[in-house]
């Protein structure tokens, strides 16, 4: 599908009408964005009975758990998303930094379940997708892809995940649990950097006209999920802190570049600063870099189509040697009794440290570094996002001690290092205050991906650089709520609820 052929109505009766016919048959009815964005609207029946409904299953009310204001024990819903304001004795800065928990989502416990779903969405209701007969491909690095197996399941149709033969084991037990055949999982070459190759095995799928590729670099639905869902729940926690001052900067990793879509909503209503993190070992942005790193989540070496580049005013270098060790300091009894009685870290807060991943701590420290750069103090709040939590990377724990520091087990003189180096030691070293040039140097970075080697139109890329652009996008979302209860009417469903 063209990335700028955006779904505005039924293109396809016959798919529809089978897509209709399936999501009746499976019990599914689909949450409107709204309905994310704001999960009070959803409807108090289906709030009631989700009371009883396992998280972590495949089942089509878990639909409706989707959003960042799930509670701990995802019985109820929220007031304000759980999230954690850091302490100065951890971060060293006396900056507000505010860090919202993506580990709470349903099913793969990561926040890409929402670009998933956003992304299919307005496929099935415009009749594009055809859950009978076709197979929905999920290019990513991680989670994307367990994101968009889970909701294929619950769809009732198949879904494959491409992603790097070397990331995570546990992002691989996972998919073994959930796909419906073994060859639903395709493992292309490389790590976390080797998202061309990713996209070579999509095209090469793409080939069959039964295989649709839903690619959240380039899906703008994975953009306006987190300027709708994701910029308002930060605002929600913005607003509940207690003399809340000045949101002045808002952290997101490169990534796909979905989640940096809340930048663009918190710039407009807050006129927060929006600073993307890449990894220093392969600085895209930053120097158009190369190489590799174990930043899991962060696919690089490109600039993704849905970035809104015009709009980025910081970009900030984050190595993976202070990812894996501070992954090892926040995810160890020798690290934890280090933080407590060398930094005087509490004990609610080292629990949540197991709610950050490898880039939930890269946005972290990009968020230290920010409050560097500009000097910020104890009036300003900097917020960012936790994408996923510790679960997904045990095994890597293992691998970083041993190829590291040669040592089976963390001794407290290295969490000592690895605290001083990386957290009290963080400076604004890699961090460019992104001029006018910078942004185009970049912008035009991402003509030899999407124009030479992915084949978009020339002027559907330019057009990208006006703001203008971004703004009518959001014209989408209505029209994608209308479409959505259009389906749910016509399964019957909408009364069900």
């Amino acid at each position: 599908m063209n990335p700028f052929d955006f779904p505005t109505n039924v293109q396809d009766k016959d798919v529809r009408r089978r897509a209709v016919q399936r999501l009746k048959e499976k019990g599914v009815r689909l949450p409107t964005f709204a309905e994310l964005a704001d999960p009070a609207r959803i409807p108090a029946a289906i709030r009631q009975a989700l009371a009883s409904v396992d998280p972590d299953a495949p089942h089509p009310l878990n639909l409706y758990r989707v959003h960042w204001f799930n509670d701990p024990s995802h019985k109820s819903i929220a007031q304000v998303p759980l999230h954690i304001e850091l302490p100065r004795e951890l971060v060293g800065v006396e900056t507000r930094i505010v860090v919202a928990f993506g580990a709470l989502f349903p099913m793969i416990h990561a926040h890409k379940v929402l670009a998933a779903y956003a992304c299919l969405a307005p496929r099935l209701a415009a009749g594009r997708f055809d859950p009978t007969r076709q197979r929905a491909i999920w290019p990513s690095t991680g989670n994307y892809c367990r994101g968009g197996v889970a909701i294929s399941r619950i769809l009732g149709c198949r879904g494959v995940a491409v992603l790097p033969a070397g990331m995570s084991q546990e992002r691989f037990d996972w998919l073994e649990q959930w796909v419906t055949a073994a060859e639903d999982i395709i493992r292309t070459p490389g790590t976390e950097s080797n998202v061309k190759e990713i996209y070579d095995k999509c095209a090469e799928l793409e080939r069959d006209p039964a295989n649709e590729i839903v690619n959240q670099f380039s899906e703008f639905g994975n953009y306006l999920v987190h300027y709708r869902c994701t910029g308002a729940a930060l605002e929600r926690i913005f607003e509940s802190l207690p003399g809340m001052g000045r949101l002045a900067g808002y952290v997101a990793a490169s990534g796909s570049a979905g989640t940096l879509g809340a930048g663009d909503y918190l710039k407009e209503k807050h006129g927060a600063r929006i600073a993307v993190v890449e990894a220093l070992e392969c600085p895209t942005l930053l120097m158009n870099g190369y190489g590799e790193h174990n930043i899991q989540g962060i696919g690089d070496k490109h600039v993704p189509l849905i970035h809104n580049v015009m709009n980025t005013d910081v970009v900030i270098g984050v190595s993976d040697q202070a990812t894996d060790g501070l992954y090892a300091v926040f995810n160890t009894d020798v690290g934890h009794k280090f933080l407590a009685q060398r930094a005087g870290v509490s004990v609610r807060v080292l629990r949540d440290l197991g709610l950050f991943g490898l880039s939930s701590i890269a946005n972290v420290l990009g968020a230290i570094k920010m409050a560097k750069q500009y000097s910020l103090g104890a009036n300003d709040v900097i917020v960012t996002v936790a994408t996923d939590g510790a679960a997904m990377y045990r095994s890597e724990l293992d691998r970083y001690l041993k190829r590291r520091h040669n040592s089976g087990a963390l001794t407290s003189e290295l969490a000592a290092e690895i605290y001083g180096r990386h957290l009290a030691g963080a400076d604004t070293e890699h961090v460019l205050d992104a001029t006018r040039r910078d942004r185009e140097r970049i912008f035009n970075l991402g003509y030899f991906t999407w124009v030479e080697q992915q084949g978009i139109a020339l002027k559907d890329f330019d057009k990208r650089k006006r703001q203008d652009f971004w703004k009518d996008l959001r014209d989408l979302l209505p029209v994608w709520d209308e479409m959505i209860e259009a389906v749910n009417r016509d399964t019957g469903l909408a009364r069900a609820a």
